[in-house]
C-alpha cells in the first residue's frame, strides 16, 4: 500500500514537473483565485481596470495600436465576447480568420502584458445579431435557447468546449502562462429568467456546473445574476455598480459593464456620457469595496456587414468609447480617465488590505478610509448630492468638494484627483472627421458612376409559393435581409367602383420595413425604430382592369439580439388588405403569395470585385437619382496617408455599401432622429440614463462610415452602394483625417497632474501644467491660440480676457515639432500679467 502511495506521489512530482518546465518554456504561469477583497493573482490581491475591445469590430491590422492605447490609458485586463454565429456559421465548421481570429487577438493583448477577460457565453446581446447565436441553432427539431432544454445545452455545451480547447491547445489560460485570467459564462440571465419558469434556475446551475467542469483554471464570472452558484463570480452591469453586493462574502465585488455612453441606432440621436459623471462612477465603486471594473466599451468600433444586431442598431458602434469608432483618443474622456486609473493604482495597496472605515461627513457626504496599518491610509471623499457644493473637515484639514464629485487621497492629506475636475487636453472637433481644418472630402465626379436597376418582384426561378403570410425570419434564415412576398388583384372588367376610385392597401408588419410596389411602381416604404419594430402602413392605390401585382419586399435591419425569447420574435408582413372605402375589404394575408429570397443583384454578386467590369453596369452623362432598388458602382483613388476613411453618405437613402468587395455595413441617412430631447451641455451632476445626454436631434444618427485603411489597395478602389428607397451618389465623399485639434485650460487653482505625486510628501512636486499630445504619427505643428491671464470661452472659441498676456511664442519654443509638450501653469514661466489674480494658460494647437 505505501509502495502504491509513493508510486502516485511519484507520478504527481512528474506532472508538475513537466507542467513547470512547460511554463517555463513559454512564460511564468499565473495563478489565479480570489477571495472576498479582490482576484489573486500570483497569491497577490489586484485592483485591476478593464475595458471591452471586441475583435471582430476592428482589423487585425490595427489591434495592437488599439490595445497600446488602451494600456497607456491604465487598463490592465482587455475584455471581450466571443461571437458564436461567426465562428461556428455551419454546424460543425468552424472560422478563425481576418478579424475573427480570437486566438491571435488573444495574443496580441499578451503581447501587450495586459490581462484577458474571456466572456464565452455563449449568449453575447452586444447589440450583435443574434445575440451571436448562430441562425442555424433556430432549426434544431425542439429545441428552446437558453433554458432547460436538451438540444439547447447539448449545442452550449459543445461550443463552450470548442472554445475553452482552444484557449488550452494555444496555452492561453493564465496557469498555462497566457493572459486569460477570467471566463464567463452566459450573460445577464437575470434580467430574462423570470420568463423561462422552472426551466431558468435548472438551466443557470446546468450552465455554472458545465462551466467549472471545463477546468480552466481560473474564475468563471456570471454577469447580472444573483443566484450564481458558488464558485461562479456574480457581477454588476450598468451605470453605477457602488451599491452592488456579490451573493457571497467569499466573492469580490466586480463590475463587468460600466457603460461608457450608450448604443446607436437609426432613427435616433446620438447618446453621449460626460467623463465627469463615468469617472465619478468609478470612483465610487473603488470608494465602496470595487476591485474589477471594466469599461463598456473601451473601444466600440465598427458593425461591418451585417453583424449589427436589431432591431435597426447603427453601423457605427461608436458608444462614445475613450477610443472612437476609428481608433483615435476622444480626450477628454481618455486621458480624464486615464489620470483616475493612476490615482486608485496609487490606493491599491490600501484598497486590498482592508475594509473601509466609513465616516459621515454631512448630508450626502462621506469619506471611506482604508488603513495598511494604522498610520498609513488612503481615502476617498464624495460628495453625491447633485447640485451643491460642499467644503468638508477630514483629518484635520479643509476639502472643497464639486457637486457629484469624488476626490482621492491617497496618504489620507493630498488631493490628487477630483472626478469633477478635468485637466487633461480635449479635442476641439466633436467628430475625428468633423473639421475642415483636420479633415479632407475626395468627391467623386458624377460621370464616373454606373448603375444596375433591379425590377421589384420575383427575379429568379428559385422562388416558391405558398398559402399565406410566411414569417420573415424562418423563411430567409437570415442569408439576406430581403424577402420578396408578391401576389396579384383581380378587379373585373366591370367593375367601375375599383376602376374609378381609388382604393386603400394597409398593410401591418412586425418588422422592421417595406417597400411596397403596385404593378412594378414603388407606393409606400414604412418602417420600425429600434424600441418598437412593428409598423403599419396605409396608402391609397389604384388598380387596372384585370391582374395587378402587388409586391412586397420586406426588409431586416438586423436580427434581434436582447429580451426573453428574443429568438423566436419574428418579421415581416401579417396582414394585407385592400379596402374599397364603402365597397367592402378584400384580406390578401391568407391568400397565395409567391416569395423570393433575396435580391437580384445579392444574387448576381454586384457587390464583388470580379463584377466590376460586367456588361450588367449601365454607364452615362446622367446618373438615375432618387431611385429605388439601384445598384452604383465607381473607382475612387487611394487617398492619401495610412490612416482609416471614412464614406460620407450623407446623401444616400437607405442600403448597403463595399469597398473592394468588403461590407462597410448598412446605411441609412434618410432616417432622421426627432428634432427635440437634445442638449450640448449636459450636466454630468445627477444620475445618468442612456436618454439623459443626447446631441444630433433632427438628423441622421449616422452619416460616416468607417473603412479601415487595409481594405484598401494602392490606386483604383471599387465602391458599391445599393439603395433602396433612394439617394444620390453624385454627393458622396471619402474623407481622410489629415490633422487634429487639440486645447486645454488649466488654472493656477488646478491640481498638478496625477503623476508628479510621490509618496510620504504632503504636496504635490510639480504644480499644475498644460499638456499637450498629438495622437500617433502626428506632430504640433502650430498654435492657434495661447493666453496667460483670464481668457474668455471654451475650446474651438477662445478670446483674451481683460487680463491677457501672449505667450504663444513661448508655447511655440516649447510645443513645435513635438508629439508632446508640457508648460508649469506659473508666474515664473508665463510672467505676471495682473498680479494678485488667479490665473488660467489656455492654448490651442493643431496636430498633422
Amino acid at each position: 500500500m505505501m509502495e502504491k502511495k509513493n508510486l502516485v506521489e511519484l507520478v504527481l512530482l512528474c506532472v508538475i514537473l513537466v507542467f513547470e518546465g512547460h511554463c517555463a518554456q513559454r512564460a511564468v504561469c499565473t495563478s489565479v483565485t480570489y477571495d472576498g477583497r479582490a482576484l489573486v493573482i500570483d497569491g497577490k490581491r489586484r485592483i485591476l481596470q478593464s475595458g471591452s475591445i471586441h475583435y471582430p469590430r476592428a482589423m487585425p491590422e490595427v489591434w495592437p495600436e488599439l490595445i497600446r492605447k488602451a494600456k497607456e490609458g491604465g487598463l490592465d485586463v482587455i475584455e471581450t465576447y466571443v461571437f458564436w454565429n461567426y465562428h461556428e456559421p455551419v454546424k460543425g465548421q468552424y472560422y478563425f480568420e481576418g478579424r475573427f481570429d480570437l486566438v491571435q487577438f488573444v495574443k496580441v493583448v499578451h503581447e501587450a502584458g495586459l490581462f484577458v477577460h474571456l466572456r464565452i457565453g455563449p449568449y453575447a446581446c452586444a447589440e450583435w445579431n443574434y445575440g451571436g447565436f448562430p441562425m442555424w441553432l433556430h432549426f434544431i427539431p425542439g429545441i428552446q435557447f437558453r433554458t432547460n432544454n436538451a438540444p439547447f445545452k447539448t449545442e452550449m455545451e459543445l461550443f463552450l468546449g470548442k472554445i475553452v480547447g482552444l484557449m488550452k491547445e494555444e496555452n492561453l489560460f493564465a496557469t498555462q502562462g497566457g493572459p486569460i485570467i477570467l471566463a464567463q459564462v452566459e450573460n445577464e440571465y437575470a434580467n430574462v429568467e423570470w420568463a423561462y419558469g422552472v426551466g431558468g434556475p435548472l438551466y443557470i446551475q446546468w450552465a455554472a456546473e458545465t462551466a467549472v467542469n471545463m477546468n480552466t483554471s481560473v474564475p468563471w464570472v456570471m454577469c447580472v445574476q444573483s443566484d450564481a452558484p458558488d464558485p461562479i463570480i456574480n457581477t454588476c452591469n450598468g451605470f453605477y455598480c457602488d451599491q452592488f453586493t456579490p451573493n457571497s462574502p467569499s466573492k469580490p465585488k466586480m463590475w463587468t459593464e460600466n457603460y461608457v455612453g450608450w448604443f446607436l441606432a437609426f432613427g435616433y440621436p446620438i447618446p453621449y456620457r460626460p467623463v465627469e459623471d463615468l469617472a465619478f462612477a468609478v470612483a465610487r465603486f473603488f470608494e465602496n469595496g470595487g476591485t474589477f471594473q471594466n469599461y463598456y466599451m473601451y473601444f466600440g468600433g465598427s458593425n461591418f456587414g451585417r453583424t449589427a444586431g436589431g432591431p435597426l442598431i447603427a453601423t457605427s458602434y461608436d458608444y462614445d468609447a475613450p477610443l472612437d469608432e476609428y481608433g483615435f483618443i476622444r480626450q477628454p474622456k481618455w486621458g480624464h480617465l486615464r489620470d483616475l486609473h493612476k490615482a486608485i493604482k496609487l490606493c491599491e495597496d490600501h484598497l486590498v488590505s482592508s475594509e473601509p472605515t466609513h465616516l459621515q461627513l454631512g448630508s450626502k457626504l462621506e469619506a471611506h478610509v482604508y488603513y495598511k496599518s494604522s498610520n498609513d491610509c488612503a481615502a476617498f471623499l464624495a460628495n453625491y448630492d447633485s447640485s451643491q457644493d460642499a467644503t468638508v473637515q477630514f483629518n484635520g484639514n479643509s476639502h472643497f468638494l464639486p457637486a457629484w464629485s469624488v476626490s482621492i487621497l491617497p496618504d489620507c492629506k493630498t488631493v490628487i484627483y477630483n472626478t469633477a475636475k478635468v485637466v487633461s487636453q480635449r479635442t476641439v472637433a466633436d467628430n475625428s472627421f468633423a473639421s475642415a481644418t483636420t479633415a479632407r472630402a475626395t468627391f467623386i465626379a458624377p460621370s464616373s458612376w454606373s448603375w444596375y436597376k433591379e425590377h421589384a418582384g420575383i427575379w429568379g426561378n428559385n422562388s416558391f409559393t405558398s398559402p399565406g403570410l410566411l414569417e420573415h425570419i424562418n423563411t430567409t434564415k437570415d442569408t439576406s435581409d430581403f424577402l420578396w412576398y408578391t401576389t396579384s388583384i383581380y378587379v373585373e372588367e366591370n367593375d367601375a367602383s375599383i376602376q374609378e376610385n381609388e382604393v386603400l392597401l394597409s398593410l401591418v408588419s412586425l418588422g422592421h420595413a417595406a417597400l411596397v410596389f403596385i404593378n412594378k411602381q414603388v407606393i409606400g416604404f414604412g418602417y420600425g425604430n429600434h424600441d418598437n419594430a412593428n409598423f403599419s402602413m396605409a396608402q391609397k392605390i389604384n388598380l387596372n382592369p384585370g391582374n395587378n401585382t402587388l409586391d412586397v419586399l420586406s426588409m431586416m435591419v438586423g436580427l434581434q439580439n436582447y429580451g426573453p425569447w428574443f429568438d423566436i420574435q419574428g418579421a415581416g408582413p401579417i396582414s394585407v388588405i385592400v379596402d374599397e372605402l364603402g365597397n367592402g375589404k378584400t384580406d390578401l394575408s391568407d391568400g397565395e403569395w409567391t416569395y423570393q429570397v433575396g435580391l437580384e443583384g445579392e444574387y448576381l454578386g454586384l457587390d464583388r470585385v470580379s463584377m466590376a467590369n460586367s456588361l450588367l453596369w449601365t454607364k452615362s452623362e446622367l446618373v438615375p437619382v432618387n431611385e429605388s432598388l439601384i445598384w452604383y458602382k465607381v473607382m475612387f483613388l487611394a487617398p492619401e496617408g495610412t490612416g482609416p476613411l471614412a464614406l460620407n453618405l450623407a446623401s444616400m437613402g437607405k442600403g448597403q455599401a463595399w469597398v473592394n468587395g468588403q461590407s462597410v455595413g448598412r446605411y441609412w441617412p434618410a432616417y432622421l432622429s426627432p428634432s427635440s430631447g437634445c442638449t450640448d451641455n449636459c450636466d454630468y451632476r445627477g444620475s445618468y440614463d442612456a436618454s439623459k445626454c443626447q446631441k444630433d436631434c433632427g438628423r441622421p444618427a449616422q452619416t460616416l462610415y468607417h473603412v479601415p485603411r487595409s481594405w484598401i489597395i494602392p490606386g483604383e478602389n471599387l465602391l458599391v452602394l445599393h439603395e433602396e428607397i433612394g439617394g444620390d451618389p453624385s454627393k458622396v465623399s471619402v474623407v481622410t483625417r489629415t490633422g487634429q485639434e487639440i486645447c486645454a485650460v488649466i488654472s493656477q487653482a488646478d491640481p498638478a497632474p496625477v503623476d508628479s505625486w510621490k509618496p510620504n510628501t504632503e504636496l504635490m512636486m510639480d504644480g499644475p501644467q498644460v499638456r499637450l499630445s498629438c495622437d500617433t504619427g502626428w506632430r504640433i505643428t502650430s498654435i492657434r491660440f495661447a493666453s496667460f491671464g483670464n481668457p474668455q470661452g471654451s475650446c474651438g472659441a477662445f478670446a483674451p480676457g481683460a487680463c491677457h498676456s501672449d505667450v504663444a511664442s513661448l508655447i511655440e519654443q516649447a510645443c513645435i515639432g513635438r508629439e508632446a509638450c508640457s508648460i508649469p501653469v506659473t508666474t515664473d514661466t508665463l510672467g505676471d500679467p495682473c498680479p494678485s489674480v488667479i490665473k488660467s494658460l489656455a492654448v490651442e494647437a493643431l496636430c498633422n
